[in-house]
């Protein structure tokens, strides 16, 4: 059998295989489905190997792997998949083993952010640098510092490679070498590390400390495999305190049992969590199992736009049962659960099997009917005191409080986004931070207790002016502080590591000041939630 005709075979192998999936879970607990619609679905797949067949046979250009590949990986199976739902998805190989290794939490490699930039001058060409190194890794302890261009992996140059290609390079074996030559600022010559290949966590806690005196503050990016046991470790870090900020801007969602974990961390023992229900499986009522242990404080959980599923569990979870204050902005709405199943050796099917319930019985899942999926992702109305909501279902939470479903976690307080302007998003599109921090770490070093002083901004905007970036007085002293910020947290990531740099842009987060401000009304509904539990025990 000829390569192409084997390849063609697989490909429609693979559609057929990814369909009867889809079809067996479509007539699964169905008694007998009529003969009618199993005709209908026999030429409907007839149909479909026809016009493949068509198209490998009669298309103008030869139909190679790559073409193959397209038109079932990123064409058949996805637009099968997009008139259902949003989040039904296919994952070709490379998307299945990122998808396995963000799960994870975890990989075998040196342990570097990278990213492209311009060359000056360079007529469009771009240059790998490092964004900063992960802390402990054999990058950090080799001493590659945020600003390195990276020239070659191993010999190999890489001049007009992706960040990807790069990346696969510097994975590997544990255990095994690599050779990394980089040019620094500063620098007389390029400079070659020979760095061991490791086992490199990712954890989802990206950053917890006391952004107060007693008040906890927590970023969870992710759910991931260990996202509970992170959350754990960090409030037992903390010791007593008094309050905590938990912050789930941004977090796109993961594992739900992760969600369950986590929220089990902070509402009592037998509390609802969460409950899914789907056609084709038992509905399931997650609970608490254990329950908050240790001393109880006010919880303020911050959320936006882009906090999504396996974060908003969380969310509706502790609102539900007035265990935390929710501010910030309404969330994405995003309350189905998919189901991985896996299709061929390195390729799987995340399909939606489930809606998932807050405790009262909220469904958080936007309407996603009859709009497309740049709207879907893209545009929305957030705006939760002006929208709309008589079209959203009404439900209360323990303690008799009005929550709404349907539409994302509406937040109890609003705290607006903070917006940038043109002259910020200019100086983040020069990497102009970024890139001073580089420069002035090549003859500098800075302390603890740096201060960006009247000093340190000259030299910036001689540094803005010698790149030829535009600016004017007014423009800095405009967002003055932010600017003062954004220095110090670009110096501190590369001076004493990425930590140190978040926890700059946390402590001046005008958001994460706002949501700390809040902390006493948590405390009210902390002591509304208690007393509530005492007469329903009472009452018993």
């Amino acid at each position: 059998m000829a390569p192409r005709t084997r390849r063609a075979l697989f490909s429609a192998t693979l559609f057929l295989a990814t369909c009867a999936i889809l079809g067996s879970l479509i007539n699964q607990k169905v008694a007998a489905q009529s003969a009618s619609d199993e005709s209908t679905l026999r030429d409907s797949l007839h149909s479909f190997t026809n016009v493949y067949s068509l198209v490998e046979q009669n298309y103008a250009d030869p139909m190679n792997t790559d073409k193959t590949d397209k038109a079932i990986y990123d064409g058949a199976i996805p637009g099968m998949l997009h008139v259902l739902d949003p989040h039904s998805n296919f994952y070709d190989p490379k998307a299945y083993a990122q998808m396995r290794e963000d799960q994870h939490g975890k990989y075998y490699g040196v342990g570097m952010t990278i990213q492209p930039q311009p060359v000056t001058n360079g007529g469009g060409k771009t240059k790998i640098v490092v964004l900063y190194p992960f802390e402990g890794t054999p990058s950090y302890k080799a001493g590659i510092r945020p600003g390195d261009e990276i020239l070659t992996v191993d010999g190999k140059s890489t001049e007009g490679m992706d960040t990807a290609g790069v990346a696969s390079l510097l994975k590997g074996a544990r255990g095994t070498h690599v050779s990394v030559t980089i040019t620094r600022e500063g620098s007389a010559r390029p400079i070659v590390f020979d760095l061991v290949r490791d086992e490199i966590p990712r954890p989802s806690v990206d950053l917890a400390f006391l952004i107060r005196p007693g008040v906890g503050y927590i970023h969870v990016s992710s759910f991931i495999e260990t996202t509970s046991r992170e959350v754990g470790d960090a409030l037992d870090n903390f010791g007593d305190i008094h309050g905590l900020v938990l912050d789930l801007r941004g977090n796109p969602g993961g594992l739900l049992n992760e969600a369950v974990n986590m929220s089990d961390k902070f509402l009592q023992k037998g509390q609802i969590v969460v409950s899914q229900r789907g056609r084709a499986f038992p509905d399931q009522v997650y609970r608490a199992t254990r329950g908050e242990e240790g001393p109880r404080f006010p919880i303020v959980v911050l959320v936006n736009r882009n906090t999504a599923s396996a974060a908003e569990i969380v969310s509706g979870a502790l609102q539900d049962h007035d265990r935390a204050l929710i501010v910030g902005e309404t969330t994405f709405g995003k309350g189905l659960v998919q189901t991985v199943f896996q299709i061929t050796e390195n390729t799987g099917l995340a399909l939606t099997t489930y809606h998932y319930y807050t405790p009262s019985g909220r469904l958080i899942q936007r309407n996603y009917d009859h709009v497309s999926l740049y709207d879907y992702y893209y545009v929305r109305d957030n705006d939760s005191k002006t929208k709309d909501k008589s079209n959203l279902e009404v439900k209360l939470t323990d303690s008799g409080r009005t929550v709404y479903g349907g539409g994302g976690i509406t937040p109890d307080e609003k705290i607006e986004n903070v917006k940038s302007n043109k002259f910020q998003d200019n100086l983040l599109i020069h990497y102009a931070f970024f890139n001073f921090s580089k420069h002035y770490l090549a003859n500098h070093t800075v302390t603890k207790d740096f201060v960006v002083d009247d000093t340190i901004m000259q030299q910036f905007k001689a540094f803005l002016k010698d790149n030829q970036i535009d600016y004017t007085d007014a423009d800095i002293a405009g967002v003055n502080e932010w600017v003062k910020e954004s220095i110090k947290s670009e110096l501190f990531t590369s001076q004493f590591g990425q930590l140190e740099g978040l926890k700059v842009r946390a402590q001046w987060d005008p958001q994460i000041a706002k949501a700390i401000t809040f902390l006493p009304a948590a405390q009210t509904l902390e002591d509304h939630s208690r007393l509530a539990q005492k007469t329903n025990t009472a009452s018993r």
